[in-house]
C-alpha cells in the first residue's frame, strides 16, 4: 500500500465513520427542534379551538357544544403540502365537534410539561398517514354551566419532514466538500512530503554501477534521516566487502602466481632430467604443500571476513575447544620432542567453533614452528571479571622490532620459506571479529630473549542467574 493511500484510509475513513454519525445525531435533533417550533402551531389550533366552546349543566351532567368552523384553523396551516384537523370530546370520549376518525386521546398529561396549559404531544394515525397530534384539556365555563373538554389538533408530517430532509441534504452536501478538501490536501502534502523521496530515487538509479559514496540529501525531512543513515551505513559495509573481495583476488592471485610457476619450472626440469627423479618429486611436493598451505589459509582469511557479518554466533567453551585442537597436533609435539603444559580455567566466549579452532590452530602451529626440537611449549588459560587470556608461550628466537611492526600483515612471514604470512593476519582478524586483541612479546631472561608469547584477550560471556 502506497503511503497516499495509507493515509488516505487512516484519515477519511474514521472521518467518514464520524460524519455519518454526526449526520444521523443532526437528523434526528432537527427533526426534533422542528418538531418543537411546529407544536406551538398545534396549541395555537388547540386553544383557538377552546375558545369557541360552549357548555350547559355542571360537571358530570354538562353538556358541550362547539360551533368551530375549519376555516378557523386555516390561519395555522403553514403549507398546502400539511394538513390539520381537530376533534372535541368530553372526558368519556364522546366526538362533540370534528373528525371521529381521530383516535381519541388515552393518555396522560406530562407533570412538568414545556406550557402551563393541559397539553400533551404524541404522534398518531389519521386516514393511514402519521401525524403529530396535539391533545389540550380545556376547561370550559358559562352562565348556564361548567365542564372539561378534550381537544385534539392533528397534522399531517409531510412539511416537518421535507424540511428536515433539507437541512440533512445541506449538511451532507457540505460534509461531502469537507471530505473532497481533505482528500485533495492528503494528496497534495503527501506528494510535497515524498518529493524527497523520490528524488533520492531517482539519484540512486541513476547513480554508475559500484557507486558506493553516501547519499547526500540536505533537503530530506527529518523522518528520513535515519533511513539515509543506515542507508549509508550499508553502503559502507559493503564498499568495505568488496574492497575485501578486490584485496583478496589480487592478493590470490599474485601469491598463487609464484609457487605455480616454480612447480611449473621444476617439472619441466625434471621432464629434461636435470635432477634425479627422486629430488625432483621431493621438491614437486614440497612446492605443492606450500601452495596448498597458502590457498588454505587464504580461504581461511576470506571465511573469517564472511563469519563477521554473521551474528548467530554462540557461546562457546574454550578450554574444551583448546583441548581438542591439542590431542589433533599432538603428533607434531611429539615429533619435535617438545616439553609441553597446558592449563585451563573455566571460559565461555561467544563466537563461531571453526574460529576459535582456527586461531588456536595457528597461534600452536607457529609456536610449534619456532620452537626448537626438545624445547618447551606452553599454553595457559586464565581469566579476570571480563576478559579471558590465552597466552602461548614458545622457547623459540623471538622476533625483532622491525618484524614485529610488520608481522601481521598478509604475506609478511618470519621466513618465507617456512610459512606464507598468512597464520599470523588470521589470527588478528578472529580476534578483532570476536572483539578481542591480540600481542606478541618477546620473553627475557637476564636480557636474553628467551621466547614468544602470543596473548589473545576475548571478552567472556556472562550467565547471569
Amino acid at each position: 500500500m502506497s503511503l497516499r493511500r495509507y493515509l488516505l484510509i487512516g484519515i477519511l475513513l474514521p472521518i467518514s465513520l464520524l460524519i455519518v454519525i454526526n449526520t444521523v445525531s443532526l437528523y434526528r435533533q432537527t427533526l426534533a427542534a422542528v418538531n418543537t417550533a411546529y407544536d406551538r402551531t398545534l396549541l395555537a389550533s388547540a386553544k383557538t379551538i377552546g375558545e369557541q366552546l360552549d357548555v350547559e349543566g355542571y360537571d358530570d351532567s354538562s353538556v358541550l357544544r362547539a360551533t368551530v368552523p375549519y376555516s378557523a384553523l386555516e390561519a395555522f396551516e403553514a403549507d398546502n403540502r400539511s394538513q390539520l384537523v381537530y376533534r372535541v370530546s368530553n372526558l368519556q370520549g364522546e366526538v362533540i365537534s370534528g373528525f371521529g376518525e381521530l383516535p381519541f386521546w388515552r393518555g396522560s398529561i406530562p407533570n412538568q410539561g414545556a406550557y402551563a396549559a393541559l397539553v400533551a404531544f404524541y404522534d398518531d394515525f389519521f386516514r393511514g398517514d402519521e401525524v403529530r397530534v396535539a391533545v389540550l384539556l380545556q376547561p370550559v365555563a358559562s352562565a348556564r354551566g361548567r365542564g372539561m373538554a378534550v381537544v385534539q389538533v392533528a397534522e399531517t408530517l409531510e412539511l416537518r419532514q421535507t424540511l428536515a430532509r433539507k437541512v440533512l441534504f445541506d449538511t451532507l452536501w457540505r460534509q461531502a466538500l469537507l471530505i473532497g478538501v481533505i482528500a485533495l490536501v492528503v494528496i497534495v502534502v503527501v506528494q510535497r512530503a515524498t518529493r524527497p523521496v523520490r528524488r533520492l530515487s531517482e539519484e540512486l538509479q541513476a547513480r554508475p554501477e559500484g557507486d558506493l559514496t553516501p547519499v547526500a540529501a540536505p533537503d530530506a525531512p527529518r523522518e528520513l534521516l535515519p533511513l539515509i543513515d543506515a542507508t549509508n551505513q550499508v553502503m559502507q559495509r559493503l564498499q568495505a566487502l568488496i574492497g575485501h573481495q578486490k584485496r583478496f583476488v589480487r592478493d590470490a592471485s599474485h601469491q598463487l602466481r609464484t609457487p605455480l610457476a616454480v612447480l611449473k619450472t621444476q617439472v619441466q626440469s625434471a621432464q629434461r632430467g636435470d635432477v634425479a627423479p627422486r629430488q625432483a618429486l621431493r621438491e614437486i611436493a614440497d612446492t605443492v604443500e606450500r601452495a596448498t598451505l597458502l590457498a588454505n589459509q587464504m580461504l581461511a582469511l576470506a571465511k573469517v571476513e564472511q563469519l563477521r557479518l554473521q551474528t548467530d554466533a554462540q557461546p562457546q567453551d574454550w578450554p574444551e575447544l583448546l583441548r581438542s585442537i591439542v590431542i589433533d597436533i599432538s603428533p607434531l609435539l611429539a615429533e619435535q620432542d617438545l616439553d609441553f603444559e597446558i592449563s585451563t580455567m573455566p571460559a565461555q566466549v561467544r563466537a563461531h567453533d571453526w574460529m576459535l579452532r582456527e586461531l588456536a590452530r595457528n597461534l600452536l602451529h607457529n609456536a610449534i614452528k619456532y620452537t626448537p626440537r626438545g624445547g618447551t611449549l606452553t599454553v595457559r588459560l586464565v581469566t579476570d571479571t571480563s576478559y579471558a587470556a590465552l597466552t602461548v608461550s614458545d622457547s623459540g628466537p623471538g622476533i625483532s622490532a622491525e618484524l614485529a611492526a610488520r608481522l601481521y600483515e598478509p604475506f609478511s612471514a618470519g621466513d618465507v620459506r617456512q610459512g606464507s604470512g598468512l597464520g599470523l593476519a588470521i589470527c588478528r582478524e578472529i580476534t578483532h571479529a570476536l572483539g578481542g586483541t591480540i600481542l606478541l612479546e618477546n620473553r627475557e631472561d637476564h636480557g636474553r630473549i628467551v621466547g614468544l608469547d602470543a596473548i589473545v584477550r576475548l571478552p567472556l560471556v556472562h550467565n547471569d542467574a
